[in-house]
């Protein structure tokens, strides 16, 4: 009885995550409905976006198969500043994910399958590809200072265009 009921719960916990994930979409934009979180009390930005990817993936002696995502979460993206440069800033945060979920799937794709060292392997290039996606986040933070150096963030913007462009042969990353 206990783990039916356990089951149960987390089945609910799951629907009800899903349910604050948006994937991401070329044609489905961010919008402020999707902020729904509270602001944190100690930061003083005008929003955040709370964006992830995710890896899943299972091997045997013969090969492997994967599968990736890239949400934002309405619950832990939040807003304080409403402005259209503010939403275009964050957009640009969701859309920089999504570009480092299409390198992960491109690294994904090169891998040479060693049954032996698959799970170090695999977690390493992970480990390495979230470094360097939290690396572009803060770059971009930085150098447009949070969507306040307009010249700066328009240059991102149109460089973020164009890195989709480039990966899209690598946007199909559900297998």
């Amino acid at each position: 009885m206990s783990k039916a009921a356990l089951s149960l719960l987390l089945v609910c916990i799951s629907v009800i995550q899903a349910n604050n994930l948006i994937p991401w979409s070329a044609s489905r934009k961010l919008t402020w409905s999707d902020f729904t979180g509270n602001p944190d009390p100690h930061s003083s930005n005008a929003a955040l976006t709370s964006s992830n990817i995710n890896i899943e993936y299972g091997y045997d002696e013969k090969g492997f198969q994967y599968s990736i995502t890239c949400n934002f979460d309405k619950n832990r993206s939040w807003v304080r500043i409403k402005n259209n440069e503010v939403l275009a800033h964050e957009q640009g945060h969701f859309d920089i994910a999504e570009i480092n979920a299409r390198k992960l799937n491109k690294l994904m794709k090169a891998y040479h399958f060693n049954a032996k060292t698959a799970n170090t392997d695999l977690n390493k290039l992970y480990g390495n590809a979230m470094k360097q996606h939290r690396l572009e986040q803060a770059q971009y933070d930085q150098e447009t200072d949070y969507s306040r150096n307009r010249p700066k963030q328009a240059e991102w913007l149109a460089k973020i265009e164009q890195e989709l462009k480039e990966t899209a042969p690598f946007a199909d990353y559900h297998h």
